[in-house]
């Protein structure tokens, strides 16, 4: 789905700290202007996927669509770079929709907190002890003890990151579908997850919460001491990522499945 050239004529440029991706910036302000965001067309970020990550989050309720160029270390998210022709690259750039998750969290003291993540929504251990936990979904008992060391609940497009790490299964970025994966997970020892539906309510209980502490992280949002975790995909926010034809999330996410 490409774009009309006018919606592009203010760009807002954004870059991580790195000296690649600040020179990248000076370079590409001079020869195109730099925009405020709150005036932008688009947003383009000059880095890596964590410089990636930071700007989906912070721009995820603007409806702007937002366009990685690569100026980091991991350029999973990002686009290659180039200062010539970034107006016509702009212009033909597909769009990939994703949805955040939305995680609430209660902790000891009976607070809720309320985060979103891109990627995923991961719990953890705090201590040597093992965490013992109890999963639902949409209210009803799947699992009554999980012992691992935690467990998380990934996006189609975190599903190549953390979740891929801990084995588990990578997703179509536009396959309605979430995935439940344990991490080093000691009983049940044969299990290795769920792919759930996106619209599923998933529900983590603590057990024995004093003596096995654990923490719950959105992202890069972490909430400690936690008693229960309810996550789930937050279809009211729309992300528009852009990417260059023949180079999109779908074809990566594809790729990564068959080991490039």
């Amino acid at each position: 789905m490409s774009q009309q050239p006018q919606r592009f004529q203010h760009i807002a440029f954004v870059a991580s700290q790195t000296p690649e991706a600040r020179e990248a910036y000076a370079r590409l302000e001079k020869r195109y202007g730099n925009s405020d965001p709150a005036q932008a067309d688009v947003i383009v970020a000059l880095g890596g996927d964590g410089l990636m990550l930071q700007t989906l989050h912070k721009f995820m309720k603007s409806g702007k669509p937002i366009y990685g160029m690569h100026r980091g270390t991991v350029g999973f998210l990002m686009n290659e770079f180039a200062e010539e022709g970034l107006s016509e690259r702009l212009t033909k750039a597909h769009i990939t929709i994703i949805h955040p998750l939305v995680m609430r969290a209660q902790d000891a003291q009976g607070r809720t907190h309320e985060h979103r993540a891109i990627n995923e929504v991961s719990l953890f251990r705090q201590s040597a002890q093992a965490s013992h936990l109890r999963i639902l979904i949409d209210g009803q008992e799947r699992l009554a003890e999980l012992i691992s060391d935690g467990v998380l609940v990934a996006t189609p497009a975190g599903s190549t990151a953390y979740n891929l790490s801990a084995q588990g299964a990578i997703i179509p970025i536009n396959a309605p579908l979430l995935a439940l994966t344990p991490i080093s997970p000691f009983r049940p020892r044969r299990w290795r997850g769920a792919l759930l539906p996106d619209g599923a309510k998933v529900t983590i209980e603590v057990m024995d919460a004093d003596k096995r502490p654990v923490a719950a992280v959105a992202d890069h949002d972490e909430v400690r001491s936690v008693r229960s975790v309810d996550i789930s995909m937050d279809h009211s926010i729309s992300i528009n990522m852009l990417f260059d034809p023949g180079h999109n999330l779908d074809e990566r996410i594809l790729r990564e499945q068959f080991g490039f």
